[in-house]
């Protein structure tokens, strides 16, 4: 089949727009089902699992060889292109749940060098953050560039934590040791919204552990794509091995790293991230 990244992200984001337009009818009928996966405060809804059902569908119909990967794992499956599909029918679903309008669709298409195309819709905004690689990165067809920071003082940070409460208390006292060397620090609730922001240059640095392909596979391409750079990480906390990244201008990624450093993490390739 055909992988004219143009046509791939054009597909990725009439999903998107369209998964969009259906969690927004979810949100408004109310009354959602609600279900638990890792901890009791990592919810999954009924419009979780419609999302990315639709998605699934979609791919399946309009590029059938394609592989697939999905938070819900509702379409998972090996392909014989080459290609994989990496979704999140709903990024910040806490939020979504609360009724906060900061959470998001990510799809992302991927090769064997990583993520290729790749789309972030937020539907509460009408916003939508797009990129394929090597051709820069866009919000509503407007070309994005990452914010430059000299100094690392003036960096607005953005983060996120885990839903595992050992994890995330250890998280809470690494933070402390990051938030008195940056201008300070934000904590939005949807990944994938967040490397979208900082590409768009809303913020100057993102940090995060506990993180799964699917989170950030479109946002790392917008934000390379904006200029920026995307570096994987792995440290303990709460008593187990979790991945995260750091992301921005490289000034900042370069103060960030320090402080992941002195705390213990190593680097890893994003390469390994292959879930």
């Amino acid at each position: 089949m055909d992988h004219d990244p143009s046509e791939l992200l054009a597909l990725a984001t009439d999903m998107a727009r369209q998964a969009g337009q259906l969690l927004c009818a979810y949100a408004e009928r109310g009354g959602l089902s609600v279900d638990t996966k890792t901890s009791a405060t990592d919810p999954v809804s009924a419009a979780d699992q419609a999302s990315e059902h639709l998605i699934s569908e979609r791919i399946r119909t309009a590029r059938p060889d394609d592989g697939q990967l999905g938070e819900e794992q509702t379409g998972d499956r090996e392909g014989s292109t080459g290609l994989r599909w990496v979704v999140d029918p709903l990024d910040g679903t806490v939020n979504y749940l609360y009724g906060i309008p900061q959470w998001s669709v990510s799809i992302a298409v991927e090769d064997a060098e990583g993520p290729l195309a790749g789309v972030v819709h937020d539907p509460s905004r009408g916003d939508v953050f797009t990129a394929v690689r090597g051709a820069g990165a866009h919000h509503n067809g407007e070309a994005l560039s990452v914010r430059t920071v000299d100094d690392p003082a003036d960096a607005l940070v953005a983060t996120g934590f885990a839903y595992d409460p050992a994890a995330r208390a250890d998280q809470g006292r690494l933070l402390a040791d990051l938030i008195g060397s940056v201008r300070d620090v934000r904590r939005f609730g949807s990944a994938a919204l967040d490397l979208a922001w900082l590409a768009a240059g809303r913020w100057d640095g993102y940090a995060e552990f506990t993180m799964h392909r699917w989170d950030f596979s479109a946002g790392s391409l917008l934000v390379s794509e904006a200029g920026g750079r995307v570096d994987g990480w792995q440290m303990e906390l709460g008593g187990a091995m979790h991945r995260g990244l750091t992301a921005g201008g490289v000034t900042v990624v370069e103060h960030l790293n320090e402080w992941l450093r002195r705390a213990g993490a190593r680097r890893l390739p994003l390469s390994e991230y292959m879930d």
